[in-house]
């Protein structure tokens, strides 16, 4: 279950330009003075989705002897800002005021409850151009690589176990020496050492500003000017939830600079393959956003769609749909419309306990299993069709499966899951990088092919405790999605990765899962 997964932060960035770019809008009138860091709170709300453990931001403000400020705390954008306390929340962005603002919710892979690594990253210096802010989405996959060669050069030393630290350091790097240089120019050295996914916003004591997308365009960014205001964020819904009318897709391999108030688009790396997660429509993103012009919603429901294209069971007035987590909704909905049957509730989620894919391990099995409460109203003698996003450990699906079949009383419990098995860990952001930790793997050997090999599916049913079990395939995603079928990364279903290293990774998770290995593959 897709909710067994961890996955990288989103970012957002906010600037009021020195003269108008386009014609004033709800988003602009919403500024007072020039002051942009009040709406940065509820630009990350509307990125909660993609990590919960901490937040923050740095804004830049010319009129304070402090340039450029960082303000990041642990929890969730509400319990980090302090807007449940309206004093306190408007005393932070007050002292926090500024013309610019880039922003960070983050969930860990490490260092959960420890302020030092949330972001923003802020790096002092004397000289302006040397003292930045930012904030990163993704993952390097060449990460030690880094790490060591930085170390090899002597004088090196890492507080931090991230690349957000490597990142950092690699900037500073870049902009050491008696002259500002161009952001092109860095974000240009930074793509001919950076393998893997990497969304980057910028701010420096300048002034300055950059928001960077890599080349394979691994994860979303969307940007839109509206009057004087500029903002990007990781999905298009936070800009268009401001009142932004006219919101695009930052293109893989593209930057955005502005400097001296001013604004404008830069390509520092050639147009090439792109390899667009596709987790972002399946799971991660907010139903509501647009990801290089292809609807969440609409991909979700088209899969639900060739899900029923594919069923083989005969329906009867006993068959009803349950959608499960609520991301698999769409999905649901649209199977059970075009198969001709009810999508009930038959499983009712405790919306206090949060998405258990993005708490720490210590308490995501036991909130996934106190998740959801069945219904013995809805399920019992019912022949229930459970409408999965994705199986990844199968640790709470196991556990719905008693939950259905025991409490709520199903006759039968077939799971149709809207992506194909997960047979080869992610390198590119998404925290499952190890094979043994993977259910698919146990009962497929080798990276998944068109249809899965007969009789595979009733074993994998058999070990969940479901009467039956479906999967897509992977030659449905890119028709689903609405994405050219080149523009997908599709290596944890396929074993096929976009990147050097990706592979090189997936080598040594396949050494170590021959040899009971269970750490990280990248370590």
């Amino acid at each position: 279950m897709i909710d067994e997964l961890r996955h990288e932060c989103g970012v957002a960035a906010l600037y009021w330009l020195g003269r108008s770019a386009a014609a004033a809008g709800p988003a602009s009138r919403a500024v007072s003075d020039g002051d942009v860091t009040p709406l940065m709170p509820p630009m990350l709300l509307d990125l909660q989705n993609r990590g919960q453990l901490a937040a923050g931001l740095s804004s830049y403000n010319p009129s304070r002897p402090h340039l450029l400020m960082t303000f990041r705390d642990v929890g969730t954008v509400i319990e980090a800002f302090r807007m449940s306390q309206p004093a306190k929340h408007a005393s932070i962005m007050r002292e926090y005021a500024g013309r610019a603002a880039i922003g960070h919710t983050r969930y860990a892979t490490c260092g959960a409850d420890d302020v030092r690594y949330a972001q923003p990253f802020e790096r002092f210096h004397g000289r302006l151009w040397k003292w930045f802010s930012f904030a990163f989405n993704g993952n390097l996959a060449n990460y030690s690589q880094l790490r060591q060669r930085l170390l090899s050069r002597g004088s090196y030393h890492f507080t931090l176990n991230t690349d957000t630290e490597i990142i950092q350091h690699m900037l500073a790097y870049k902009l050491r020496g008696d002259s500002t240089g161009g952001l092109k120019n860095v974000m240009s050295w930074l793509r001919r050492n950076f393998d893997g996914a990497y969304n980057i916003a910028f701010l420096d004591a300048m002034g300055r500003m950059f928001i960077a997308r890599d080349p394979l365009g691994f994860r979303p960014m969307s940007w839109a000017v509206q009057g004087r205001l500029f903002a990007a964020a990781s999905e298009s819904v936070a800009l268009s939830n401001m009142g932004f009318t006219d919101v695009r897709p930052l293109q893989p391999g593209q930057m955005i600079i502005i400097e001296d108030g001013r604004l404008r688009l830069e390509r520092f790396a050639p147009v090439g393959p792109k390899a667009r997660c596709f987790f972002e429509w399946i799971y991660f993103s907010n139903v509501a956003s647009v990801i290089d012009g292809a609807g969440v919603y609409q991909a979700r429901s088209r899969l639900g769609r060739r899900l029923a294209e594919l069923e083989d069971q005969k329906m009867d007035s006993r068959c009803v749909v349950v959608p499960v987590p609520d991301t698999a909704k769409g999905s649901a909905d649209a199977f059970a419309y075009h198969m001709g049957i009810p999508c009930v509730e038959g499983l009712i989620r405790n919306r206090y306990i949060g998405r258990t894919f993005i708490q720490p391990n210590a308490t995501r099995i036991a909130s996934a299993r106190s998740k959801y409460t069945p219904l013995p109203a809805v399920l019992k003698g019912k022949r229930v069709f459970l409408i999965e996003d994705s199986i990844v450990r199968a640790v709470t699906l196991a556990a719905l499966a008693g939950l259905v079949m025991r409490r709520g009383g199903a006759a039968e419990l077939h799971v149709r899951v809207a992506c194909p098995p997960i047979t080869t860990p992610c390198f590119y952001g998404i925290d499952m990088t190890t094979i043994n930790e993977l259910f698919a793997p146990r009962h497929i050997k080798k990276p998944y092919p068109a249809r899965l090999p007969a009789g595979t599916a009733e074993r994998m049913a058999r070990e969940l405790g479901v009467t039956s079990l479906r999967y897509l395939g992977v030659d449905d995603l890119a028709g689903c999605i609405g994405a050219d079928v080149n523009g997908l990364c599709e290596g944890c279903v396929s074993g096929k990765y976009p990147t050097c290293w990706g592979n090189r990774l997936y080598r040594r998770a396949v050494r170590g899962a021959r040899s009971g290995k269970t750490g990280r593959t990248y370590e």
